[in-house]
């Protein structure tokens, strides 16, 4: 999803020269490989958006692949690019590093401040590693390397399987399948009052570029700023969420929340003084983004 984002904006942006590779093409577990395509290619920038990502139940199903995944990915392409004498690295983190009672909306210094959200602590604990291991590629040997952290994103080229998708794609699916087979109801796992903030993909790609062309290592570090957060600065509850989801979608049942399945934490909202003092701010609101993405999967996966 961030990977396609990205290459549109790039794209519409005016760059040409991207060096992409599908998973078959370039299988970023595997060291030699990764360090004989950076060695080869020897990229200007290297923007790390790939990841193990799933929801809830994913997370604390599968912490083994998602703290061993994650963690061999990011280590090889950020040691690979060091090797390679590559000096401009972006890497891609995910909001859920910040401790489970983070104070909100939740600043780039309270990283490391408290105990994580146990349900995705493996993969919480890989994304904290990446964002450190920039620091000290930078710190020891002068490199570009640094990282912003997105809040929960949304888009095309979602994960839309319901064994491992995040909550907004996995409603856009039970609600869409549910309207077509006449259901009279959608379960929804938790209580829906949870509170989340979403930003529509493309958006996050456009930051990117905007970070890539106006910020690097030397602004940060001195300053003791070890990433930058990217989000709206807006949430809405999981519940307000299904409703929104449920109206695009035209189902007419009803919703029914499971309140024995885990809500994971009450509140995640990213505090983004920061980049927007700098220069940026998201551009697509929920509603216009949802449409977007419903439009999306109704061409793609119906």
């Amino acid at each position: 999803m961030v990977g396609s984002a990205l290459v549109r904006c790039f794209s519409k942006e005016g760059y040409t020269n991207l060096l992409l590779r599908t998973h078959q093409e370039l299988d970023l577990l595997n060291q030699q490989a990764v360090f004989d395509f950076l060695k080869s290619e020897k990229p200007d920038f290297v923007i790390i958006a790939a990841a193990k990502v799933g929801g809830i139940m994913a997370n604390n199903t599968f912490r083994a692949q998602f703290i061993y995944e994650n963690l061999a990915i990011e280590s090889n392409l950020i040691h690979g690019a060091h090797l390679s004498d590559i000096d401009n690295l972006l890497f891609l983190g995910s909001s859920c590093i910040y401790p489970k009672n983070c104070p909100q909306p939740m600043k780039e210094e309270y990283l490391l401040t408290g105990e994580l959200e146990p349900t995705n602590e493996p993969y919480a604990i890989s994304k904290i590693a990446g964002i450190k291991m920039c620091e000290s590629y930078y710190h020891q040997f002068g490199r570009n390397y640094f990282s912003v952290m997105p809040t929960n994103l949304y888009g095309p080229n979602d994960n839309y399987n319901l064994e491992t998708s995040h909550v907004l794609p996995a409603l856009i699916r039970k609600f869409h399948e549910a309207k077509i087979n006449d259901r009279n109801s959608v379960t929804v796992w938790g209580t829906g009052k949870p509170c989340r903030e979403f930003l529509y993909v493309d958006d996050l790609a456009e930051a990117c570029i905007f970070v890539m062309k106006n910020i690097d290592a030397n602004n940060l570090y001195p300053n003791e700023i070890t990433h930058l957060n990217i989000g709206t600065g807006d949430d809405i509850s999981i519940a307000d969420l299904t409703l929104m989801i449920k109206e695009i979608s035209g189902f007419k049942g009803n919703i029914k929340f499971e309140s024995e399945k885990p809500d994971g934490v009450s509140k995640k909202l990213l505090n983004t003084k920061r980049i927007n003092y700098l220069g940026w701010e998201y551009s697509t609101n929920l509603e216009i983004g949802l449409q977007l993405t419903y439009d999306w999967y109704l061409e793609n996966n119906t």
